[in-house]
């Protein structure tokens, strides 16, 4: 994934976290394009679980995620706050910005459906693409299918979540998607 970037010119917004595979991925993406190339997004509760977090200087973000290795960090009081900087910087990015969930547990679930359900009430009109490595999002897939034959979802939605199976599909994904005709457009604004 992140040659793929490199290759196209596509930056990384992430959660900030130095392990598993958006810590490799960010890493590998800095590798190639540059630490401009990465901007990680973590809550301060987290940072003592990244790789250089050094517990007699809980502060120093810069040495617990170096930017030269990660991209830039940004630290923000919660994952309320994590999410809505992330949601922000993608959804005022170019033509082809979009939210990719590659494989993940809980919280890659849970910001996938949040941004799927966003899409849906035209909260924003950017891709969501599900990178299905392995088959690791087939139950999904089969759920969307299921909530749409159960009528929990229209069937006109259920285009909202689009599936790639390579790397090389995620950008194509990205740069087709067309949103869904069943969406919501309502008219959504900071004051409420």
């Amino acid at each position: 994934m992140a040659k793929v970037f490199h290759e196209n010119d596509i930056s990384l917004v992430y959660g900030g976290g130095t392990v598993g595979v958006m810590g490799e991925l960010a890493r590998t993406l800095v590798t190639l394009s540059g630490p401009q190339a990465v901007h990680g997004v973590i809550p301060t509760a987290l940072v003592k679980h990244e790789q250089g977090w050094d517990p007699a200087n809980p502060s120093d973000v810069d040495k617990a995620i170096d930017k030269t290795i990660y991209g830039r960090t940004t630290m923000v009081k919660d994952m309320h706050t994590r999410k809505q900087v992330m949601a922000r910087e993608v959804i005022e990015g170019g033509p082809g910005s979009g939210f990719v969930a590659l494989s993940g547990g809980f919280g890659t679930l849970e910001e996938l459906m949040e941004v799927t359900t966003w899409n849906q009430l035209g909260i924003h009109n950017k891709g969501v693409v599900l990178f299905n490595v392995d088959g690791y999002w087939d139950g999904l897939l089969q759920w969307v299918r299921n909530a749409v034959s159960s009528g929990f979802v229209s069937k006109s939605n259920a285009s909202i979540l689009v599936e790639a199976v390579s790397a090389s599909d995620v950008i194509t994904c990205l740069r087709n998607y067309h949103i869904s005709e069943g969406r919501l457009n309502l008219e959504w604004n900071e004051e409420g």
